[in-house]
Order: C-alpha cells, then structure tokens, then sequence
C-alpha cells in the first residue's frame, strides 16, 4: 500500500481545511507543523516511511509561514543522507488574494523538493477558465504546479471556498495516483 503524508503549517485554520482535503484525497496522515514550527519524532519517522509528501503552507509576505521554514530547515538532517531521494512531492498553499503571490510558495516547495532529490506531482487538473466558470469550479485559480485556495482575510474557516476544498481533494487523489504507479514500477 502507498503511504502519503501530509506535513502542513496553518495560523488561523482555513489551511488546515485545505490540508484535509488533500489528505482525504490521498488516503495520507495528517502532520501539522506547531506554532514553534515542530514536529514529533513519530512524525519525522512517517515522512521517513513515506512513498510521497506533501507540503502545504499558507502565504504570508509571498512565501512560506516561518513555522514551516523552520520546519523545512530541520529535514537537513534527511537531506544530508538522502533519505528522502526519489519520493514523490507535491504542495499547496493558501491566501487571502487571488493572486497573492501564491506561487513563490508553491517554487519554495519545489526547490525544497528537488534539495532532497524527490520527484514533483502538479495538480493534473485543468483550470476553470471560460466564461461560464464560476468561483466555486475546481481549479478556479487555474495553478498546475500544486493547488491553491484563496479565503478573504475576514473569512470564517467555516467559509472556504468548496471549489477550492474539492480541487485540494483532487490534487491529492492524483499524488496517491502517481505514487502508487511509481512504486508499481519500482518493483518490477
């Protein structure tokens, strides 16, 4: 069976929901990353075992929160060994803007990716973009490279956007996809 883990950061919560998504899509574990910026041994230990991870963030000040660098940081240690050389990676990330620079995290995520010799997964979702497409499509914000959601600054966690939460769903299910097709090819 393919493991997904999901490592995220999230400061008020609308994240977090994102993170669910993509965690239900994948079948993965949840690993939230703490306001310290830390994780548990047992949770080193499942990113270890993991076929693929997932990393997600929201965007502050056009990167990563500092939790998550933190974060990002401390897996050196897995990068100096190569521990995580050939797993498949994936991200995703959060906003209150449209655009909000969302990009320069979902980049962040890929560099750090590749430093630890693993494979990058995109969305594998086409975007919303003809004039009938409304705000609560999937793919609305139209992002290949990983999944994106925008929830307005005085939103209610309660009040992310479905469209967003069902392209995070989607996102995740082709991450699980591709793992399991890169293990099946692994064992042969």
């Amino acid at each position: 069976m393919t493991k997904v883990a999901v490592v995220f950061h999230s400061g008020y919560g609308h994240t977090m929901k994102q993170a669910e998504s993509v965690a239900k899509g994948a079948n993965a574990t949840l690993i939230s990353i703490d306001a310290e910026g830390n994780i548990t041994d047992a949770e080193w230990e499942t990113l270890h075992q993991a076929d693929a991870i997932i990393f997600g963030s929201p965007t502050y000040m056009g990167t990563v929160t500092w939790q998550f660098k933190k974060f990002a940081d401390a897996s050196s240690k897995a990068w100096f060994t190569q521990q995580w050389r050939n797993k498949i990676f994936g991200g995703f990330t959060n906003s209150a803007s449209m655009n909000g620079d969302k990009h320069s995290t979902i980049h962040y995520f890929i560099t750090l990716a590749m430093q630890h010799s693993g494979i990058w997964v995109g969305t594998g979702l086409m975007p919303s973009n003809t004039k009938a497409a409304k705000r609560d499509d999937v793919n609305y914000i139209g992002s290949f490279a990983g999944a994106m959601m925008q929830t307005p600054s005085d939103a209610d966690v309660a009040e992310v956007n479905i469209g967003d939460l069902e392209t995070a769903k989607l996102f995740g299910e082709n991450i699980a996809e591709v793992a399991s097709k890169f293990n099946f090819a692994k064992s042969r």
